[in-house]
């Protein structure tokens, strides 16, 4: 089944867990169909939901993403097995690998076989979501003997990806394929993947659903927006993972010189490397109207859910730029 064109807040709205059941609360009276959460630290993201989860009567509620390296995958099943009953039919688990920032340096962990140890991870969850005991042994993972009670249905699992191969894995054996910080002009190769990916688990590409963290920002100066999204995203782009992946986006020099900048330490030289024309490539960021067509613009390339993550800001600007996506003002085609 197709799925439809949605937009999404996103999750958290900050370290007090009533700020995000303030924003839960608004999005779902003002049209918001989804609300996701990120997952990189505190306040956890799972637990996080379970505590919102009955504040709610129809959003759909998702995670983008749970790193795979943190939780074995008998926990990430036990816990979706919670959230599924809280959120019967709207409830999207989404993992993934992360960064060697959050895997490195905050836990200690080696970002080792990302690929791999996604794909046993996803192949793992959805068979214990099942019921079914486990009898596993994988190339990085394994599991035997635990079992848990049915979902009937299980909850979609959805899988972030940046690059062809983990694109194409998060297709095959995924419901959903979640993006985040790509170059408008990189969509279409991306989309290209998911296509390979489904067609190899026979399945149709428009059955794959894709949702995209998108960084927007409602604003009238997009030279101060712009520089917002140099000082948050710089070390992003520093880390391996979305180094490589600029790289393969198109931006193979702004990568190699936000590396060389790192390195060196030097901040001018790292946050210089993001152009004027690479962030508007990357991040939304304009009036209304020029956010609006350019969320319309990526639903037209594939992407099913937008989830609008207003940039590091004043609240009026996080507020302004989430009421430009209200129910009552903004529809996607």
């Amino acid at each position: 089944m197709a799925h439809k064109k949605r937009v999404a807040v996103t999750l958290p709205a900050g370290p007090d867990l009533n700020h995000t059941i303030d924003r839960l609360k608004w999005a779902e009276d003002n049209g918001y169909p989804d609300a996701w959460f990120s997952d990189s630290g505190a306040p956890d993201t799972l637990t996080q939901v379970a505590a919102v989860a009955h504040h709610t009567t129809s959003i759909r509620i998702g995670v983008a993403v749970t790193p795979v390296y943190t939780r074995t995958p008998a926990v990430i099943a036990a816990s979706v097995n919670v959230l599924a009953q809280l959120l019967p039919g709207r409830f999207v688990m989404g993992i993934g690998s992360s960064s060697q920032t959050i895997m490195g340096q905050w836990n200690g962990i080696a970002l080792d076989k990302p690929l791999t140890r996604v794909r046993e991870t996803a192949q793992m969850v959805r068979s214990m979501l099942t019921g079914a005991k486990s009898d596993y042994q994988g190339e990085v993972l394994s599991s035997r003997g635990y079992r848990q009670a049915p979902l009937d249905p299980p909850p979609p699992l959805y899988i972030g990806a940046l690059r062809p191969k983990m694109i194409e894995m998060a297709a095959e054996f995924g419901d959903g394929v979640i993006f985040n910080l790509w170059p408008q002009s990189a969509l279409p190769k991306m989309m290209e993947h998911v296509k390979i990916g489904a067609e190899r688990a026979g399945k149709r590409v428009e059955d794959v659903e894709i949702v995209n963290r998108a960084m927007v920002l409602a604003t009238d100066d997009k030279v101060a927006g712009r520089n917002i999204f140099r000082a948050v995203f710089a070390h992003y782009y520093a880390t391996p993972v979305y180094n490589k992946f600029l790289a393969w986006a198109g931006y193979d020099g702004a990568a190699s010189t936000i590396t060389e900048g790192w390195a060196q330490k030097d901040r001018d030289k790292t946050t210089g490397a993001m152009t004027d024309e690479m962030i508007d490539e990357i991040a939304i960021i304009g009036s209304e109207e020029e956010i609006q067509a350019r969320i319309q613009a990526d639903a037209d390339g594939g992407v099913h859910t937008s989830i609008i993550a207003p940039m590091a800001a004043a609240v009026e600007d996080v507020q302004r730029t989430f009421d430009a996506f209200r129910g009552d003002v903004f529809q996607l085609k």
